[in-house]
């Protein structure tokens, strides 16, 4: 299952039902209308550290041919020119790297000091801490885990809304953490973040991989557990909550494919816990297309309400489980609103036509309950326990062949049905 850390190297294919499939060409995040453009960093380490070293091997060359025929002060001066040379390239080559992320080498994310806070008010790009949990049981048990620097966008609503209440006309706001798939954060994202926008809500897109030096996880979901992007948006969550522009008690999240499910587990009080200390929480839940074939489940839950939006025909992540899960979520004590497009597929908000991929891994056939108080699983079907053998039955439970692409009716649909949602939960003043 999705970041079960002791269902071994198979774990990462159970994540794969959590993951938007993304083409090879498609890997590496990239950001559009913002500040920073992530890297595909060791690529871009790798091409600058060759560059360089052509350069210098350039100049030492150059040099030579002019070497005087025989010893003396002039040949001296030359090789001063070529130390000179070296020192200069060195320099030039540490500063590269530097801006490209760090030396190779170096710890992921940690190119950038960490904020603490957001009191001063600032806005784009932020480098927060967070932790890289082994899986969801060691994030649950608040298990020793390495810390991040994670990096998110935080964008304002433009300066024109009108203000809706006494906390508005202060200048505060609601705001939406935005949690990407597994291709990392792209044009979906940024786009459902101006769409946020101009319903009056701050927006903080936050980018898990880059920093991490993790392209994409479609393909191998053991480059970096689930649990980590949950971590992540429970950190943003706090960290959003010291900006005075908004306001702490009007924060909510949104994911797609495996941010629906970093949505949807941000709202079981196990993971909450782990990551925020006091009763801070989510107050709006939105999943699009999450992977809900196995359920994780607790006996407490955040209470906040949650919105799922399903395609009909997704054979990747199916509707089917997700009603199920939805309807859990309902018998715990959260208010859950369903809306399934019938003829849409998976990734129902892209621009491209659907497509089958044979090559995908799906876990569209497993069926597990995973008991976050007690560390169990089970089929949820029979009520089997199988906390002993998960790892066998994650593996006996994938197949391959899903097909995924857009749909005109659900991305018509799905932005109006998010607005009506966040309007009434989270109240923003539209503009």
């Amino acid at each position: 299952m999705a970041g079960v850390r002791f269902f071994a190297r198979p774990a990462a294919f159970r994540e794969a039902g959590a993951a938007r499939f993304a083409r090879v060409r498609r890997v590496g995040a990239r950001f559009v209308r913002v500040r920073f453009v992530p890297a595909r960093l060791v690529a871009v380490r790798r091409l600058v550290a060759r560059f360089a070293a052509a350069r210098l091997g350039f100049a030492l060359r150059l040099l030579m041919v002019h070497l005087p025929a025989s010893g003396g002060s002039d040949r001296h001066s030359v090789i001063g020119i070529v130390g000179m040379v070296s020192r200069i390239v060195l320099v030039w080559l540490l500063a590269t790297l530097g801006l490209a992320g760090g030396l190779p080498g170096g710890a992921a994310g940690q190119g950038s000091a960490p904020t603490a806070t957001l009191a001063d008010g600032r806005v784009g790009q932020i480098h927060f801490e967070s932790r890289t949990p082994a899986g969801y049981f060691a994030l649950a048990r608040r298990a020793a885990s390495p810390t991040a620097v994670v990096v998110g966008t935080l964008r304002l609503p433009p300066k024109d809304a009108p203000p809706r209440d006494a906390k508005d006309a202060a200048g505060r706001v609601p705001a939406m953490v935005i949690a990407h798939g597994s291709a990392g954060v792209d044009v979906r994202e940024m786009g459902w973040a101006d769409r946020l926008g101009s319903l009056g809500l701050a927006t903080f897109v936050v980018d898990s991989f880059t920093p991490r030096n993790v392209r994409e996880t479609a393909t191998d979901q053991g480059r970096l557990p689930t649990a980590a992007n949950v971590a992540d948006a429970l950190a943003a969550l706090r960290l959003l909550a010291t900006h005075p522009r908004i306001d702490g008690d009007r924060i909510g999240v949104i994911g797609f494919s495996k941010g629906g499910q970093v949505a949807l587990y941000t709202a079981l009080e196990p993971f909450r816990r782990a990551i925020i200390d006091d009763d801070r929480r989510f107050a709006a839940h939105v999943a699009l297309y999450p992977y809900c074939s196995d359920w994780y489940t607790a006996a407490h839950v955040t209470g906040a309400p949650l919105l799922f939006l399903l395609g009909g025909r997704d054979d990747y992540t199916p509707a089917e489980a997700c009603r199920g899960y939805a309807e859990w979520f309902k018998t715990a004590g959260a208010e859950t609103t369903v809306v399934t497009y019938a003829s849409a597929y998976h990734d129902f908000d892209a621009e491209r036509s659907p497509r089958y991929e044979r090559a995908l891994v799906t876990g569209r056939g497993c069926d597990m309950a995973v008991d976050l108080d007690h560390f169990t699983v089970a089929r949820r079907g029979t009520g089997e326990d199988i906390t002993a053998s998960a790892g066998q039955y994650g593996r006996n439970c994938l197949s391959r062949g899903a097909t995924i692409g857009g749909d005109a009716e659900a991305r018509r649909r799905a932005p109006e049905d998010v607005a009506a949602f966040l309007r009434r939960v989270l109240k923003p003043e539209t503009h």
